[in-house]
């Protein structure tokens, strides 16, 4: 797939002077008002930049690049050797070709996306993405470092339904482009296009750990398909976003950013249980357990809805 390579070569030459020029103007904006990080009487509070987090995002970044990489030519191989046995022939129309396949990869993003956070055998992977307690544009280069090793398995139903392999990673690069940017606190809601796209309000929730925004906004480019599928949530002014993760990582190393929810299951799956229990530590929610000890994010949203409640 030369030209694929070819196109994602030019994407990558043109891609990164615009985010350098992006995190500079983000970075410009965010200190030159207001150096000491202090927010003024009825604005929240921006997380800021830290070298520390930013030059994370950026190791994460290309290691997951290189796990791509090393592994492209296999998972390529795959969806070849599935559009062999495609359904249908491509759509003629290269207009309604390029339209359907946005349309129907953006649906397979939003499945493996809802796949992540709520299996916490996957969620072990993309944890990682929403580690940082910063949120900045350098936050949507920090990789699930080990997704590349099954997320085109999502991208398997495109190709039988007649789309080329290699459109299908063009369309992922360009798309990523759009995920990395929405990643901002300096653009607020967008009017009538919050009920079409994905916006940084939007994504600002998805990335809050909040009981009342956890596991929501899951879309890419298109908010539609969390309206469609109950996983909407609008950015509420009486609800600050709160970064990071429900309990935040204590230690702040590369090994341990990757790895941590590993080692929490890992000591999960030692516990004296049958192998029923243990494999349902494995695809249940991220905060599963069988005695309740423990909570999943729909439960502590439950748990607060029924707070709510009782206090009106």
């Amino acid at each position: 797939m030369p030209g694929t390579y070819a196109f994602e070569d030019l994407l990558l030459k043109l891609s990164t002077p615009f985010y350098i020029a992006l995190i500079g103007l983000e970075i410009f904006l965010t200190y030159a008002h207001d150096p000491e990080g202090h927010h003024s009487q009825g604005q929240r509070r921006r997380t800021g930049y830290s070298f520390r987090d930013s030059f994370t995002n950026a190791l994460l970044m290309l290691i997951n690049g290189s796990v791509d990489l090393l592994f492209r030519a296999a998972y390529i191989g795959v969806l070849i050797w599935f559009y062999n046995f495609r359904l249908v022939e491509p759509i003629s129309n290269p207009y309604v070709y390029w339209f359907a396949l946005f349309l129907l990869e953006d649906l397979a993003f939003y499945t493996l996306h809802y796949v992540d956070h709520h299996s916490r055998l996957f969620w072990a992977v993309h944890v990682t993405h929403h580690s940082s307690q910063h949120f900045n544009l350098t936050t949507g280069f920090r990789s699930s470092v080990f997704q590349p090793l099954y997320r085109f398995l999502y991208f398997i139903p495109l190709v039988v339904l007649g789309f080329n392999p290699a459109d299908i990673v063009i369309m992922y690069s360009l798309t990523q482009i759009y995920g990395i940017i929405v990643h901002t606190e300096h653009v607020g809601k967008l009017g009538f296009l919050e009920y079409l796209f994905v916006t940084p309000s939007h994504h600002r929730v998805h990335h809050a750990s909040n009981v009342e925004y956890l596991d929501k906004n899951m879309g890419m480019c298109l908010i539609i398909w969390d309206r469609l599928f109950g996983t909407f949530q609008e950015e509420l002014p009486s609800v600050p976003p709160r970064y990071g993760l429900v309990k935040p990582i204590i230690q702040h190393g590369l090994k341990e950013t990757v790895f941590h929810e590993w080692k929490q299951l890992g000591k999960d799956m030692q516990q004296p249980a049958d192998w029923k229990t243990k494999l349902k530590y494995l695809v249940k929610a991220p905060g599963w357990s069988p005695d309740g000890s423990t909570q999943t994010s729909k439960e502590l949203q439950r748990e607060l809805s029924a707070v709510e409640k009782e206090t009106v």
